[in-house]
């Protein structure tokens, strides 16, 4: 039957949702697993790297099915916050990048893009026409029963409940607060609600107030401890700055940092607009030398950062170095400002902090001679800039100009004198981003300080219990269990409100939204139930409700009757066992998910396990919605089938990796499973004898017995026991989460068990018939987590059920032999050294002689075997012996090589030589030989060959004659 993927799987799909094959309900014992995934954020379609995220907990789910426990693994669609909002004003604007996107990238029909101008609109046709759909087809094994939205009415409930919980105890604080704020929504705003700037970071820098008179001119500085090697600034001439009124003093800034310090609650007039030319020229005094500043001309300063005026340290600054060199060789430039170039020549670098890195007392100019940086646009100004940065602040010490400081290490000591010059007035502070942030909604994002409530994960016994959840869950992989470690350690207080969007509103100030992912922390817990809450009338769910659903009867007077009984079910599914989600969010959701379990449940329901997702590659490059460079999963499915596209996704790398997405490689992995399907389709089409099942009323009871008319050879129980290898470590590869272990161990290493097996065994015999179908009967199984579709056709051809209604193998110690599987390897190796002398010796042997060693030579690998490679102790033995004695430096020899060899085989294997019949095994493999190569074989032992090639045979290392 030719393998039609599609056709297949719209079949499978169908009974699946048809016969509600998913939905998870509490079973009479305790082997329960709840793996769930972060609900996706529909504000676009789904591409290829939701395919990936959302498939990897699916296998999870299914190994953990055929394990035999009840598993649940729900969905549900986060709509919350600002970004659906954004997306739909773009739309109603007719931003054209934004009507390309869903027209081009994610194939909107025209004549449904009216459908899309309200957020629940927006948002209910992707979750339909795009996740939905795509997760179904992928053959997601969600239970669809519990699938609910976050801004329906009874999940606000339960967030109300979270809230008003966490209040009480004293999580929430409202006062001031650094906030992203985009100044299009005015509106607080986070990173998942951003179009560019997703990574930067919000920086505090350090205004030191220059003087002009009676004006300041604040310029901003992340590394104030350099205030005092100051020598020049420079200006934007065409940029726009103003005068303005700063809390009671009058200031010269850009007109974008007047801007950002009124969101800064700072109290700011503007009084004056001008061009920065009319700066050019001027002379400021540092607040703390006294000294004069010559400002300059310089197009690279941007007015949009920090306050549009820069201070210049040349001597510990290559950008500054470089910025000088220029300036001194531009006199053109210096005049057409009215700038007299001797002026510019006289100024001269002040070095003012030690640093032993470097011999050059300008550390500056002996990191741009060390890079052979020659220009100011050289790429490699930045790195020399950071690592002096670097340097000084962790190794740099102040010289004698700074007084009580001088001597001190930088890093000590920042801190304390920007305070130091602060309080005397000569210091201010602002925050700006260290790059341009964009909202979705296309609005400019700022650091603002916003009077808002908070949640206080700086509180230090929040972050012990936080610590202490990290330390009793599993973390796949291991390594990231420092991340969450750090995270914990760096996270302060989080702004949880929003001034509007979708979402829950605030219990006690109905005037702000909780933010996304402060209301998405818990929402495991409300999966348990969510189906069920549905008969529940919403104004019943209260918090006293919810009290009783979570911490019992003893937690609320007249506890529910309800609540009580939902209760049964959350307490049969929580905790949940594994969270997957990507490793982007470890900095965020999944700390605060761990934050917000460790405070509001006992220990028993903290989350036990998270396994962390790498990111997608298209071709090379980053996947981006917003140019078009991604895929989409219905395309993908149509064109290559789910289970391939779920194989290749598996396959390419461990989850926690980041992997490629390769059209040739998906088209290879296709054709492999086609090729795995075809050979499968004749394999049970076999006449093969069978043996009932040891548990008559169970089909899919394992192990099955052998049947009684079946021989086994030596060939077969090498393949059974090559099997039983493979159960063991594709089961060890699921129980870690290492996907790509088991697919390679299940499918791709097993294959080529079965290439050997084909061409050493007599495929016709009744007992070769029966091994093959017991092994397609175990890697269906083992497959069937990530193949699917594939495995429950081949699997109901064969027994007559589907995959899903059998059994995870288990390793048969019938079948399991060490020494077997050592045997067979030697025939392999074998082959593989007479492949070699026609390959080195170019010849096409009519014979091949095969010599086993002479029986004193297992004596002495007996010796070897039983002392260990000590050859010392070795020989002390075995010249103990006189027959061994007599053949003197042969004995020497040989011992030199056996212990290498040695080395090679663990204890089992050892064992299983001492029992090995070299003559009797190449023997018996003298006809697969013969046809390997075409030429007759002998196999003849050293002590009957007058070859004196014969005597060159080791133990388990034949000599071999071609003639």
């Amino acid at each position: 039957m030719t393998y039609e993927p599609r056709a297949l799987e719209r079949k499978w799909q169908e009974r699946w949702e048809d016969g509600g094959r998913y939905e998870a309900d509490p079973g009479d014992d305790e082997d329960a697993t709840f793996v769930t995934v972060p609900y996706p954020y529909p504000s676009g379609g789904m591409h290829i790297g939701h395919a990936r995220t959302y498939t990897v907990p699916d296998v999870y789910a299914r190994y953990r099915r055929l394990q035999g426990d009840d598993v649940l693994f729900p969905i549900a669609w986060h709509v919350t916050g600002t970004p659906i909002i954004g997306a739909v004003n773009r739309l109603q604007k007719g931003e054209e990048e934004q009507l390309s996107v869903l027209r081009d990238t994610y194939n909107v029909p025209e004549d449904e893009l009216e459908d899309l101008e309200t957020p629940m609109g927006f948002a209910r046709y992707f979750i339909e026409n795009h996740y939905k759909r795509n997760m179904k087809s992928l053959g997601l094994s969600i239970d669809w029963r519990r699938e609910f939205t976050t801004n329906d009415e009874r999940y606000s409930k339960f967030v109300t409940w979270q809230y008003e919980t966490l209040r009480e105890h004293d999580r929430l604080e409202k006062g001031f607060h650094p906030v992203k704020y985009c100044t299009e929504e005015e509106n607080p705003v986070t990173t998942h609600d951003l179009l560019e700037g997703e990574d930067a970071e919000r920086q505090e820098y350090t205004l030191v107030k220059f003087g002009l008179g009676d004006t300041k001119v604040p310029m901003a500085t992340l590394r104030p401890e350099t205030v005092r090697g100051v020598t020049n600034a420079y200006i934007k001439p065409d940029g726009k700055y103003v005068e303005a009124e700063v809390d009671g003093e009058t200031w010269l800034i850009s007109h974008d940092a007047a801007q950002k310090l009124t969101l800064q609650q700072r109290d700011v007039e503007i009084v004056d607009e001008f061009l920065g030319e009319a700066l050019v020229g001027e002379r400021v005094e540092n607040p703390v030398t006294g000294e004069d500043v010559l400002i300059l001309p310089a197009d690279f300063v941007d007015p949009d950062n920090a306050t549009g005026v820069v201070m210049s340290v040349p001597a510990h600054s290559p950008d500054d170095w470089m910025a000088l060199q220029a300036a001194r060789a531009d006199d053109e430039r210096m005049r057409e400002y009215g700038i007299d170039p001797a002026e510019v020549a006289e100024i001269e670098p002040k070095a003012i902090i030690d640093v032993d890195a470097y011999d050059d007392v300008f550390p500056a100019r002996a990191a741009v001679a060390e890079h052979g940086i020659t220009s100011a646009d050289d790429p490699l100004l930045e790195e020399a800039t950071q690592e002096v940065y670097n340097r000084e602040f962790h190794g740099g010490t102040l010289k004698d100009m700074y007084g009580e400081y001088a001597g001190t290490v930088v890093e000590d000591v920042r801190d304390e004198l920007a305070a130091h010059y602060r309080e005397s007035g000569d210091f201010d502070a602002m925050y700006d981003f260290s790059e341009p942030v964009v909202c979705r909604c296309g609005g400019d994002v700022e650091v603002a300080q916003q009077e808002t409530w908070f949640l206080t994960y700086n509180d230090e016994d929040w972050k012990a219990l936080a610590h202490e959840a990290v330390s009793n869950m599993d973390v796949v992989p291991e390594t990231s269990r420092d991340q969450f470690d750090h995270t914990i350690d760096w996270l302060e207080e989080w702004p949880c409100i929003r001034n509007y969007g979708l979402g829950t509103k605030l219990p006690w100030d109905d005037d702000f939204v909780i933010e996304p992912l402060s209301d998405s922390t818990i929402y495991m817990a409300y999966y348990t139930v969510a189906h069920r809450l549905r008969d529940v009338p919403a104004e019943e769910l209260t918090p006293e409700f919810f009290d009783a659903l979570f911490y019992g009867e003893d937690a609320v007077d007249d506890a529910p009757e309800r609540a009580l009984e939902l209760r049964e079910e959350y307490d049969y599914w929580y905790p949940v066992d594994y969270r997957v989600s990507g490793n982007d969010l470890i900095s965020n959701h999944l700390t605060f998910f761990l934050f917000h379990h460790a405070d509001l449940f006992e220990e028993a329901q903290w989350p036990e396990g998270v396994a962390i997702m790498g990111m997608g590659l298209l071709e090379g490059e980053k996947m981006s919605s917003s140019k078009g460079h991604v895929v989409l999963p219905a395309e993908a499915i149509e064109e290559y089938g789910a289970d391939t596209v779920r194989f290749f996704l598996l396959n390419s790398a461990q989850p926690w990796q980041d992997y490629d997405w390769r059209a040739d490689e998906v088209e290879s992995t296709g054709k492999s499973l086609e090729r795995f399907y075809n050979r499968a389709t004749d394999v049970v089409d076999l006449d093969a004898p069978t043996a009932a099942p040891r548990d008559a009323e169970n089909r899919a009871a394992e192990p099955r017995g052998v049947p009684e008319d079946v021989e086994l050879r030596r060939i077969d129980r090498w393949l059974l026991s090559r099997l039983q290898r493979t159960i063991e470590r594709t089961t060890e590869a699921m129980d870690a989460f290492e996907t790509r272990s088991a697919s390679q161990e299940a499918f791709y290493r097993f294959e080529e068990d079965l290439r050997w097996y084909r061409k050493r065994a007599d495929l016709d015999r009744e007992a070769t018939k029966w091994v093959r179908q017991e092994v397609l009967r175990t890697r269906l199984r083992l497959l069937a987590p990530v193949v699917p579709f594939l495995a429950n056709e081949l699997h109901e051809k064969l027994e007559g059920v589907p995959v899903e209604d059998a059994a995870w193998p288990t390793v048969d110690p019938e079948f399991e032999s060490a020494r077997v599987e050592l045997e067979e390897r030697l025939i392999d190796g074998l082959v593989d050294d007479v492949r070699d002398i026609v390959d080195v010796t170019g010849t096409d042997p009519d014979s091949i002689t095969v010599y086993t060693p002479a029986d004193w030579k297992y004596r002495v690998f007996e010796t070897v075997a039983e002392t260990g490679p000590d050859i010392g102790a070795v020989m002390g033995k075995v010249m103990q012996k006189e027959s061994l004695r007599e053949k003197g430096d042969k004995v020497n020899d040989l011992v030199q090589d056996l212990v290498a060899d040695v080395r090679e085989y663990d204890d089992e294997e050892l064992a299983a030589l001492a029992e090995l019949d070299e003559q009797a095994l190449y023997g018996d493999a003298a006809g697969f030989l013969s046809r390997e190569f075409d030429a007759s074989v002998d196999v003849v032992p050293e002590g009957d060959a007058e070859d004196e090639k014969a005597a060159s045979a080791v133990p388990f290392r034949p000599a071999i004659r071609l003639e």
